[in-house]
């Protein structure tokens, strides 16, 4: 599969679209007026706690508070900092380590404690005595009731890892990760982990065996995929850089005066060169210099090798049209999607869930269960192209074409499966019912395509619809007839929509001409464009005044 990576920076946003064959299967966007969130680390406040839906509110610093659900919620506050909590405060005890194994010039400040995970969150005022208090009891299947310490004014450390979306809050959770190039480093955890797709089982006892000699103790980390036959000193460079990294949080926290941003995670495009750009990619094309420089600088510190993929884009065509990126993107924001085959999908995205229906086209085949199981086939992989472009999270539900074979529903559910394994986002895929409906959940992480570029309507407030214009003609009238009855004025002049203004306006026997009959009163219809579609202002031209609410 040929993979590559497409940035676009403008004046007010930078765009970035990932290809596989051509293709555009990923497609980010950062805004000036939509701040990017995931990924920060802040010092935070708890405000509220809630114990009925097992979650805290917790001040950040900005407009509203973050939603911290208590399975959010690490272990280090599972159990009170006290001085048995079995991490050793004594700045000048070095922890032992291996003696082949050092993390650079940085070295002395790692085993020397300034980095101890714990130090710099028990310096943090106001202290929270637990003793006595009435701790939230968080139940958990696995370790059944457990105490979450947690008091309304503790100060906390947070890490972004949900956008806000509709009436919904930020995400956070004390569990913070600094992701690295190679590894994300776990300041709370001693566990090391290693990603599920690095198969080889020598390579994994490698790994593991590296990061547990490297790390300072307290510290743990999860080696990415992209660490996969990397030299010791390209890993020790990694986790050296990311140490650096919590030390200056550690810093900004001990002098903070309150809920603040002590750590900003790298922009979108940093960040996809970060994380997706790996020796699967072919390319990355930039047609920004500055965002060029950045991120040839940042390659050439830990991954040289790709630096010759890295390419200036400097064509005359805006590089999403050179690349046909923009024809794929004119899908995103319609309900519906063209199949080859003369079928169709309809997208239909809600706050609580998607519905997708899949529509039958023309087809020369005699057989119905055959033609309904092509064209359900050609639809399950544009639908699980659409999750991936779109970003769409939460609950999906399919409505596909009915079929009266169990075997072909199986395939549907066993494809949809393969389909979603390249999604870097988390789902679960559960088996067609018998009425041809396929639940799907995918991780929610960001804002969808949607929320991040387009706006409610003022019109139809979000609805999608407004009334119809015989309805307002009726409401008008209605209006008229109160007036008549206790007003004794001939002259009004209506504001309308230009729409509507057309519409009641057109003819040799105009609608408005019935109602200037019927009522006995001269209208002058005026457009203005201010007005909803499904509104209108009546002005009295005696009194100089609106009158539209006095009847």
């Amino acid at each position: 599969m040929k993979k590559e990576i497409i940035i676009n920076s403008a004046l007010n946003e930078d765009r970035v679209a990932i290809t596989e064959d051509g293709r555009l299967a990923e497609y980010f966007i950062e805004l000036p007026d939509k701040e990017r969130y995931i990924g920060n680390i802040y010092l935070g406040r708890v405000s509220k706690i809630v114990t009925g839906i097992n979650a805290a509110f917790v001040n950040i610093g900005l407009r509203s508070d973050a939603f911290l659900h208590f399975s959010d919620v690490d272990e280090t506050l599972e159990n009170p900092f006290d001085e048995d909590d079995g991490v050793d405060d004594d700045e000048d005890e070095t922890p032992e380590k291996s003696s082949q194994t050092t993390l650079g010039k940085n070295s002395a400040d790692i085993y020397s404690g300034k980095l101890n995970p714990y130090k710099a969150l028990k310096r943090i005022k106001p202290e929270i005595n637990f003793k006595g208090k009435s701790l939230a009891v968080f139940s958990t299947k696995k370790s059944g009731d457990v105490q979450i310490n947690l008091a309304t004014g503790q100060y906390i450390l947070v890490q972004v890892t949900r956008e806000a979306y509709a009436n919904k809050g930020l995400k956070v959770t004390t569990k913070v990760a600094i992701p690295g190039r190679y590894t994300v480093l776990l300041p709370f955890e001693n566990n090391v982990g290693v990603s599920k797709k690095i198969a080889a089982k020598n390579e994994k006892r490698r790994l593991r065996q590296l990061a547990k000699h490297a790390l300072p103790e307290g510290f743990g980390c999860i080696i990415r995929t992209a660490a996969t036959g990397k030299t010791e000193e390209e890993l020790l460079n990694d986790w050296s850089m990311m140490l650096e990294i919590w030390h200056d949080i550690q810093q900004k926290v001990e002098i903070a005066n309150g809920p603040s941003l002590v750590y900003q995670d790298f922009s979108l495009a940093a960040s996809v060169a970060r994380d997706l750009f790996t020796a699967q990619v072919q390319r990355i094309a930039i047609d920004s210099k500055k965002l060029y420089k950045e991120i040839i600088s940042y390659i050439r510190r830990v991954s040289p090798h790709l630096e010759s993929k890295i390419e200036f884009y400097s064509g005359k065509n805006p590089i999403f049209e050179e690349f046909g990126i923009e024809k794929d993107l004119q899908t995103t924001l319609k309900q519906r999607v063209n199949l080859s085959s003369g079928g169709d999908v309809m997208i239909e995205q809600t706050e609580a869930m998607t519905v997708i229906d899949v529509n039958s086209g023309r087809s020369t085949e005699g057989d119905q269960e055959k033609n309904s199981m092509l064209t359900n086939s050609e639809a399950l992989v544009e639908i699980a192209r659409q999750l991936r472009l779109r970003d769409i999270g939460g609950m999906i539900i399919i409505d596909f074409i009915d079929m009266g074979r169990e075997q072909n529903r199986k395939k549907l559910y066993y494809d949809m499966q393969n389909e979603l394994a390249r999604d870097r986002a988390k789902t679960v895929v559960f088996p067609v019912t018998q009425l041809g409906l396929m639940q799907i959940t995918r991780q929610r992480i960001n804002q969808n395509i949607q929320e991040k570029i387009t706006e409610v309507c003022p019109m139809c407030k979000g609805t999608g619809r407004v009334t119809s214009k015989s309805v307002l003609i009726n409401d008008i009238e209605r209006w008229l007839r109160n007036f008549r009855r206790s007003s004794k004025e001939f002259r009004l002049t209506i504001y309308v929509h230009p729409n509507i203004a057309n519409y009641i306006t057109e003819g040799a026997i105009s609608i408005v001409s019935k109602l200037m009959l019927k009522y006995f009163v001269k209208i002058v219809v005026r457009q203005d464009t201010a007005i909803r579609i499904d509104k209108f202002k009546v002005f009295s031209i005696r009194q100089q005044r609106d009158i539209t609410s006095d009847f």
